[in-house]
């Protein structure tokens, strides 16, 4: 036992030294600029929290998040809950549609986007059918979310799909059988237990959106920045690396300030759920 755990840990220190390099050394250096540059202090942290254009691009960005997030539910729940409903034909057809957008380029999609969101495009000429004028999603946030959704859906689908899968539909049989319709059955036995799964998802599918760069800057607009492209800016065209730093401290504070909203949230949830399930004290 004692030789199969050091083997363990000996195969794990290349993963590990690979995350070390690559992750935690860059983020440490941006870091340690946004403290020490120009003088040693929260002074980049509080010019930035002091700036009106920041924090209005830090509340479009959370907004930009949270309605993809809203959007990616409405459309992957349905979706993720007939995978559980359906045959294994027709459950692989439908993973195999899920699966595609993976197998293709991010740049590639996104370019497709800008063809279709332009003006006189296709969405365009489909909005003027039904009569919708002279509407162009690209360069607006509408079109920035459009884009987001359809790249984010997938992970959003197979989280929620996993955690579905997971949940004894023989319970929604017993309900009926004590009187409860279909959709009582629905509300009160399986969405409960599907909780923990789409926290997961959403908070998944949130921080991804957090920190999407190519897809707004190539469909959005300056007026439309999100906060990673406001770090470009500030990289790229003033060099100013403490500010872009302090920028991505206050983005890494906010997902881990999610990350503890989200574990202190689903844990009682899930005593919740094995109590209900269990019918007595889940310790």
């Amino acid at each position: 036992m004692r030789q199969s755990r050091l083997l363990s840990g000996v195969a794990v220190v290349p993963a590990l030294a690979v995350i070390l390099i690559f992750f935690l050394l860059p983020i440490g250096v941006i870091l340690f600029r946004s403290f020490t540059d120009p003088e040693p202090g929260l002074g980049q942290y509080a010019a930035a929290l002091a700036d009106p254009t920041t924090l209005r691009v830090l509340g479009r960005t959370f907004m930009t998040a949270l309605i993809t997030v809203v959007v990616c539910i409405g459309l992957g729940y349905p979706f993720a809950y007939l995978l559980t409903l359906v045959g294994p034909t027709a459950r692989t057809f439908l993973m195999i549609l899920v699966l595609v957008p993976f197998w293709t380029s991010l740049m590639a999609r996104t370019f497709a986007w800008i063809s279709l969101l332009q003006r006189d495009g296709p969405v365009s000429a489909v909005l003027a059918f039904f009569g919708a004028e002279d509407v162009t999603l690209r360069g607006t946030l509408p079109g920035v979310v459009l884009a987001i959704v359809q790249i984010l859906l997938p992970y959003m689908i197979l989280t929620l799909y996993t955690a579905l899968a997971a949940i004894d539909r023989r319970q929604l049989a017993a309900a009926q059988s004590l009187g409860a319709n279909r959709y009582r059955a629905f509300w009160q036995v399986y969405l409960p237990q599907s909780l923990p799964g789409l926290f997961a998802a959403s908070s998944l599918v949130f921080i991804l959106a957090l920190g999407f760069y190519i897809t707004p800057q190539l469909i959005g607009s300056p007026k439309e920045a999100m906060i990673a492209q406001a770090i470009g800016q500030r990289v790229e065209k003033i060099v100013d690396f403490a500010g872009a730093g302090a920028l991505s401290g206050i983005l890494l504070l906010a997902t881990l300030g999610l990350f503890c909203v989200v574990i202190l949230a689903v844990a009682p949830l899930r005593r919740g759920i094995v109590q209900m399930v269990s019918g007595g004290d889940a310790r």
